[in-house]
């Protein structure tokens, strides 16, 4: 039987379309629909600014742990003290589990910036934060679902100078399944199974 695929980032960009998105940086005026069709036909998608500052410190974060770090760096600082965390961590953790929705089975997959003693992290750049700004992210509802040996989920969040830490712990991460199948519920609904089902067909 085909499987079919399902990212974190799939959903989310779902859900800015039906809620708006509290996890980005917002400074443009956005079309969420062009946006959700744009992620469900698999089109390339433009770097802004705020995704290559995330792209970026997050490499001077890898870099950091394994040694060739550039000190000159204005975040160096914020990234050294995240590297210190995970040093020793698995990096680019890929991983996936199969669920069965509907008549259709579906490949739940992410790949986690790191994994260790249990706990799955993930590196956020912000220009600012506030308590609990990730808590309705569906990416730690999804990877506590594909690692099931985590005990718990850790955003680290940085602007370059400072570093805040958001915990979730697996007794409090809510399923990620029924967000799925609201998910395809409303791809048929809406009209859109016919695109997803072309362009999310697991290899």
């Amino acid at each position: 039987m085909q499987k079919y695929l399902v990212t974190h980032s799939l959903l989310s960009s779902w859900l800015y379309l039906l809620n708006g998105n509290p996890f980005e940086d917002a400074t443009t005026e956005r079309d969420p629909l062009a946006e959700f069709l744009q992620v469900l036909r698999r089109e390339p998608t433009e770097t802004t600014e705020a995704m290559q500052n995330g792209i970026d410190f997050e490499d001077l974060v890898t870099d950091i742990i394994v040694g060739r770090g550039d000190r000159s760096s204005k975040w160096w600082d914020a990234a050294a003290k995240i590297a210190g965390e995970l040093r020793g961590a698995q990096l680019q953790y890929r991983a996936s589990t199969t669920l069965q929705i509907g008549d259709r089975r579906i490949l739940l997959y992410g790949r986690l910036d790191a994994l260790k003693a249990g706990t799955i992290t993930d590196i956020k750049f912000s220009k600012k934060y506030e308590r609990g700004k990730y808590i309705d992210s569906t990416q730690h509802p999804m990877y506590m679902r594909i690692v099931p040996e985590a005990q718990q989920f850790t955003y680290l969040i940085s602007n370059g100078v400072d570093v805040w830490h958001e915990t979730y712990r697996r007794d409090e991460v809510p399923d990620i399944v029924p967000t799925v199948e609201r998910f395809f519920d409303w791809l048929e609904v809406s009209g859109y199974m016919a695109i997803y089902e072309k362009h999310w067909l697991a290899k």
